[in-house]
C-alpha cells in the first residue's frame, strides 16, 4: 500500500528494517552494559556515594545552593544587560541610514564570530590590567562581560529577524495614519514581532544559563557545575553522582525557563498581538521564520516578508 508520502515498504525492505533494529538493539546493550560495568567496576554506583544527596542537606546547602545562586546571578545580569542591548542593535541594522546599519552590522557580526569563552578570557585579563576590581567578584564581571558581548549580537539577529517577520503591511498602515518612524517601531512593530521573537530569545536564554559553566571551567567562577570538584572531594569521590545530580538541577532549570516561557506566549497569541509567525533557530545555527498555520509570513535566511497579513 502506497501513502501519500511515501511508498509503503516490500518484504526485502521490512527483513532488512528489522535486522536493523535487531543489531541497534543489541549494540545499544552492549553499551550500556560496557558503561554499567565500568561504573559499577569503580564503585561509582555503590550506595555509599548517592546516600549524601538523598539523606542529608548539607551537599544542598555547603556546595549545590551557593553555586546554584552565582550561576542565577550571572544569568540573570546577562539577560538584562543582554537584552535591551541586542533590541538596540537589532534596530540599527535596520536603520534608513546606511552608516547606521553599517556601524552596527559591524559590531553584531564581529562579537558573533568569536567564541564566548575568548570574551570571558579577554575581559578578565582586561579586569585585571586596568581596573581595580578585587579578585573575588573579578570572575563573575568577566563572565557577564562575556555573555552580553556574544548573547547581545545573537539577540541583535533575533529581534532583527521578528521585526522582519511582519508584513510590510504593517509599516505601510502605520505610515498612511501618519505615523513617524519611531512611532512605527514602538507601538507597531516591536509589540507584534515580540511572539515571534520569544521561542529563540528562550532557547537564547537557556544557553545563557549553560555558558556560565565556562567560568567555572577557566576561570574560577564558582557557579553550580564548579560545586562538583569540592563536593566530590568531600564525599569519597563521588564523581558520577555529583555529576548527576548538577545535571538534573540543569535541566530542572531550563525546563522552568522553557514551559514559563511557552506560558507566556500562548497567552500574547491569544491576546491576537501575533502575526503567527515564529523565528526559531534553523539549520546551520543561522535563525529562520517559519509560517504559523493561516499566516503569510514564509521566510528563511534572508528573513523576507511574504505575502498577506492585516493592517494595524
Amino acid at each position: 500500500m502506497t501513502s501519500v508520502l511515501y511508498d509503503a515498504q516490500g518484504p526485502r525492505a521490512k527483513r532488512r528494517n528489522i535486522l536493523y533494529t535487531a543489531l541497534f538493539t543489541v549494540g545499544l546493550a552492549a553499551v550500556l552494559w560496557w558503561v554499567y560495568d565500568g561504573l559499577s567496576s569503580k564503585g561509582q554506583l555503590d550506595w555509599v556515594k548517592w546516600e549524601p544527596f538523598f539523606t542529608s542537606t548539607q551537599p544542598y546547602t555547603t556546595y549545590i545552593w551557593p553555586g546554584f545562586q552565582n550561576t542565577l546571578i550571572a544569568a540573570s545580569l546577562s539577560l538584562v544587560i543582554a537584552l535591551p542591548l541586542g533590541a538596540v542593535f537589532g534596530i540599527a541594522r535596520l536603520s534608513d541610514h546606511a552608516w547606521v546599519r553599517g556601524v552596527a552590522g559591524t559590531v553584531v557580526e564581529f562579537f558573533r564570530a568569536i567564541p564566548v569563552l575568548i570574551l570571558m578570557l579577554f575581559a578578565n585579563q582586561a579586569y585585571a590590567d586596568f581596573t581595580d576590581i578585587s579578585s573575588d567578584v573579578r570572575p563573575l564581571y568577566a563572565v557577564v562581560t562575556g555573555l552580553v558581548l556574544y548573547n547581545a549580537s545573537v539577540l541583535a539577529e533575533i529581534v532583527r529577524a521578528g521585526i522582519l517577520s511582519l508584513p510590510q503591511g504593517q509599516t505601510d498602515a502605520a505610515k498612511a495614519i501618519g505615523m513617524r518612524k519611531g512611532q512605527t517601531m514602538r507601538f507597531v512593530l516591536l509589540p507584534q514581532s515580540v511572539t515571534a521573537m520569544l521561542p529563540a530569545i528562550v532557547s537564547q536564554m537557556v544557553v545563557i544559563v549553560k555558558d556560565t559553566a565556562l567560568g567555572g571551567a577557566m576561570l574560577n567562577f564558582s557557579e553550580l557545575l564548579a560545586s562538583v570538584r569540592p563536593m566530590s572531594a568531600n564525599y569519597g569521590a563521588n564523581t558520577i553522582a555529583s555529576f548527576t545530580i548538577v545535571a538534573v538541577i540543569f535541566v530542572a532549570l531550563n525546563f522552568a525557563l522553557t514551559s514559563a516561557a511557552g506560558w507566556l506566549e500562548r497567552k500574547l497569541r491569544r491576546g491576537k498581538k501575533s502575526t503567527g509567525a515564529v523565528v526559531h533557530a534553523g539549520p546551520g545555527g543561522g535563525l529562520e521564520t517559519v509560517e504559523a498555520p493561516g499566516g503569510g509570513i514564509s521566510t528563511q535566511g534572508d528573513f523576507k516578508s511574504g505575502a498577506g497579513g492585516g493592517g494595524i
